[in-house]
């Protein structure tokens, strides 16, 4: 079928020509499309195909920028992400990413592998009709899974086989985790902090380590594996430390982990007791732009209170899932932390999210994760 046209304002024709993957309701003009339809945007000599959406700020995802995908297409681009995932995903792991959306070219949809079970999740109702079935296709086809199911906010739709159980356990560098993908936050884990949590395991030998905003114990379990001697794990969700407990113990830490049930923000201010490893891992604190001040001001105190229960010579790993704030940002909210604390810091280590969430260039915000490991000085 061949997509409308919009003529857009010759004015977005550098913009269109970048290949940013989205395009704003604002700049379209008045048209009849309904979610899912293709559409093809002109704006002078720069054209982009897309698939549209009736609601929210994101009008049009941009697949490709002269014809229409088709199955072969949608194909190629799952090929393209498979190959990658084969050459970067360490061994003794199969939990991970397997399509990262705009940074695979299918913008809207994220993929993530559990085992023998794929989860994918679409954050276009659009994409959902027009892209979701040939991306099950081909998934299907390329590995053959037990089941292949999208999120919803109710829980799974099977779409390919068997629906995945309630709960699964998958590897992560040879460590067990219990993933519930029906229910668990965004598809079952965490998959973009991989490479984090391992940086924690490597700073973790003989160390006491507070785990804030825990969940399900992740970094807690690369801490115990790492060699420290105590972890305490708090999270404002008991079902959430009730899943850190059993991984814990699933990785034969016995001993040596608490969890605490308690709201970070109100824990902090009234404990006294000192650390040598803090992970400050909260959920995003800014749901748009709007709220971009107030997050960073949550994220100065959060970490001043940390900073504060450290002790000297200690390494506070922090981290921030808040697209609206950017690494410099972030890097300027730790700073005023520290001023406040009255303590002075050093930047150790930097990074994002792991390798299995590649990055276009033309697209910035992709890149939402930062983690930052600070080293507290003496006086």
């Amino acid at each position: 079928m061949k997509p409308a046209t919009l003529q857009l304002d010759p004015a977005l024709a550098s913009a269109l020509a970048a290949g940013h993957p989205w395009v704003y309701r604002n700049h379209l003009p008045p048209n009849r499309l309904q979610s899912g339809d293709w559409v093809r945007l002109m704006a002078g000599k720069a054209q982009a195909v897309g698939v549209y959406d009736e609601e929210g700020q994101i009008a049009v995802r941009v697949y490709d920028p002269r014809r229409l995908p088709n199955s072969a297409w949608l194909a190629a681009r799952v090929g393209e992400a498979l190959e990658l995932r084969r050459k970067l995903i360490p061994p003794a792991t199969d939990a991970y990413r397997l399509i990262f959306g705009e940074g695979d070219y299918l913008p809207g949809l994220v993929a993530d592998r559990y085992g023998r079970y794929l989860v994918i999740k679409s954050y276009s109702p659009g994409v959902t009709r027009a892209v979701l079935p040939g991306v099950t296709k081909a998934l299907g086809r390329a590995l053959r899974p037990r089941g292949i199911a999208l999120r919803r906010t109710e829980g799974l739709e099977p779409l390919y086989g068997e629906l995945p159980p309630p709960e699964v356990t998958v590897r992560e560098y040879g460590l067990r985790f219990l993933a519930n993908l029906h229910q668990g936050q965004k598809t079952g884990l965490f998959l973009d902090q991989r490479e984090n949590r391992r940086t924690v395991r490597e700073l973790a030998a003989g160390a006491r380590v507070l785990n804030l905003f825990a969940y399900n114990g992740g970094f807690s379990v690369y801490a115990l594996a790492g060699g420290a001697t105590f972890v305490r794990s708090v999270d404002v969700s008991a079902a959430a430390l009730r899943d850190a407990a059993r991984n814990a113990v699933l990785n034969g830490f016995n001993e040596g982990h608490e969890t605490l049930v308690a709201d970070v923000f109100e824990f902090l201010p009234q404990h006294q007791e000192s650390y040598d490893l803090i992970v400050v891992d909260p959920p995003s604190l800014a749901r748009n732009k709007n709220q971009r001040r107030a997050a960073l001001r949550a994220y100065t105190r959060l970490n001043a209170l940390a900073l504060a229960r450290l002790r000297p010579g200690g390494l506070l790993a922090t981290a921030s899932c808040t697209a609206q704030v950017g690494p410099g940002e972030f890097r300027q909210a730790l700073a005023a932390a520290a001023r406040r604390a009255g303590v002075r810091t050093q930047i150790v280590h930097q990074a994002g999210h792991a390798a299995d969430h590649p990055l276009r260039p033309e697209f910035p915000e992709g890149s939402y994760l930062k983690f930052v490991v600070l080293r507290l000085l003496a006086d």
